[in-house]
């Protein structure tokens, strides 16, 4: 068949709504933005989605050349951030009512038209003042509003009060060889909102990470040298790129902070010294000394020794941090016995007075809201074992993504942690004979395996197919936990037969 030049007309609703972006405020001070959204909904016009990746965006749009490396370049994800909140800003105020809507979904690039009549995606963390009020309403318009608004409430308090009650079942500590009982889906809390500080120590350039958190380029500090290393994989993340700047030496971070609690989170990775320069894997090579507006947060701190091994990212949290009197959050870092002090970043977000925040972590590769609104980071913190992805269905949840996918294999997650209790809890999906992708003749997928957190027995022999009888679901929990002396909780999944599997795992302070 002839190939024309005529491209039909398609998409109406959809360009129109584009041209609006495009003519409001909010992009016309930002011409670059402004381009970018044209050029990802033009792909999208053009069914060329497939187009649509980190790598042609940085070379058609932005100019890299052939030899673009999207890992060590986030040229991409930083403005693909910038993208989201300025669309976000817009849909709260200019086009706040719009009854269609762009979105670029967290850990995408390929843009979606969703209209108000259904959930707008969230996507971007981003602190968005409400919109303006509007003069000229009509009171009739309101009268409506209000009346569908008691029917609603009417509605849902017949339901509430009608369904039938099951009381909550008390957190306790978990015995060896003790079965958890199944998590109640009210326990946790949300994350808290508020203004927050990453800067990645020694990097040259801004970096957006798998969660789709934008890093700072290295600022506010006083003394020390910035350095780059070569190493190319660390270990317990998915993100090295992140990890091979750091600042070493003697230096500080004065950085300004309003009144308010804080939690503070401080990356290391020991990139330098390891097997190939020491023959004793890194350990002693590198001691310091941490202070936070004079307090003592580590001391005598060897980051190979705490993280277990040289090339593996190594995480300490603070709760319960404030500014000093001055406004400012004073970070001062110190070598000890001749030693050089260093850091790869410093995270700064809002905390909880008197435990850390919750965290929540899914075997993908980019985050996810869930449909209770939790926010859950992409895998982080593992080590060992393999991803996978299905595209089956499975019984006992209204929220499939959460549990479209899985690690499994043979592997451990070292959670990092302040000093605390905390429950765990563990997400499994099973498959009931669909196995990872390759293929085992049709044989039965087995996953009979041990959970242990600091040596601790939380599940013995535990069979996923059994337990998922009536439910491919199957939620544990463990209370009681307590972090190890290198702050970490550390999770480790023991094949009995076949593999280990998890889809997600979820800690919060007791």
């Amino acid at each position: 068949m002839a190939s024309g030049s005529t491209i039909p007309v398609m998409h109406v609703e959809e360009r129109e709504e584009l041209a609006a972006v495009l003519r409001s405020k909010e992009f016309a001070r930002a011409p670059r933005l402004a381009q970018f959204l044209e050029y990802l909904c033009e792909k999208l016009f053009a069914g060329e989605t497939g187009q649509i990746k980190e790598y042609s965006i940085g070379v058609e749009l932005f100019g890299r050349g052939v030899e673009f490396d999207q890992e060590s370049d986030s040229i991409v994800r930083v403005e693909a951030n910038r993208l989201r909140k300025r669309l976000a800003e817009y849909y709260a105020t200019e086009g706040a009512d719009h009854a269609m809507q762009i979105a670029i979904p967290l850990g995408q690039y390929v843009p979606e038209f969703v209209t108000k009549a259904g959930p707008v995606p969230v996507v971007a963390e981003v602190h968005v003042p409400p919109a303006e009020t509007r003069a000229g309403i009509r009171w009739i318009w309101i009268a409506g509003i209000a009346g569908v608004v008691v029917l609603a409430a009417v509605v849902f308090a017949a339901i509430w009060w009608g369904r039938p009650r099951q009381p909550r079942e008390a957190a306790a500590p978990v015995a060896a060889g003790e079965k958890p009982a199944a998590f109640p889906p009210e326990l946790g809390t949300g994350l808290p909102s508020g203004d927050e500080i990453r800067i990645l120590c020694g990097g040259p350039r801004s970096l957006v990470d798998h969660a789709g958190k934008l890093w700072a380029s290295d600022e506010r500090f006083t003394g020390g040298t910035a350095i780059k290393g070569t190493v190319q994989h660390i270990w317990r993340t998915q993100d090295p790129a992140f990890y091979r700047t750091s600042r070493q030496g003697n230096f500080r971070y004065d950085l300004p902070l309003r009144p308010g609690v804080y939690e503070l989170r401080l990356h290391f990775a020991e990139t330098e010294f390891g097997p190939e320069s020491t023959g004793t894997g890194g350990e002693g090579d590198r001691i310091m000394t941490v202070r936070a507006n004079g307090k003592t947060l580590l001391s005598d701190f060897d980051v190979a020794a705490d993280a277990g091994a040289s090339r593996t990212a190594d995480v300490k949290v603070f709760p319960d941090i404030s500014p000093a009197k001055d406004g400012q959050l004073h970070l001062e870092f110190s070598g000890e016995a001749g030693k050089q002090a260093a850091i790869s970043a410093i995270e700064i977000v809002p905390g909880q007075k008197g435990h850390m925040r919750p965290v929540r972590i899914l075997a993908r590769q980019t985050p996810y809201y869930s449909n209770d609104s939790q926010w859950w980071s992409p895998d982080a913190y593992f080590e060992g074992g393999q991803l996978a992805a299905y595209a089956t269905p499975v019984s006992g949840t209204d929220d499939q993504e959460l549990y479209d996918s899985e690690r499994w294999g043979n592997f451990s997650y070292a959670v990092p942690v302040a000093p605390g209790r905390y429950t765990v809890t563990l997400h499994f999906a099973a498959r009931h004979g669909e196995w990872p992708p390759f293929s085992t003749g049709g044989s039965k997928a087995e996953h009979v395996f041990d959970v242990y957190c600091n040596g601790k027995v939380l599940l013995k022999d535990f069979d996923l197919s059994r337990e998922a009888r009536q439910s491919d679901v199957v939620v544990r929990r463990a209370a009681g936990l307590e972090p190890n002396a290198q702050g970490k909780l550390m999770l480790t999944f023991v094949p009995v037969q076949g593999y280990a599997t998890v889809t997600g795992i979820e800690v919060v302070a007791q």
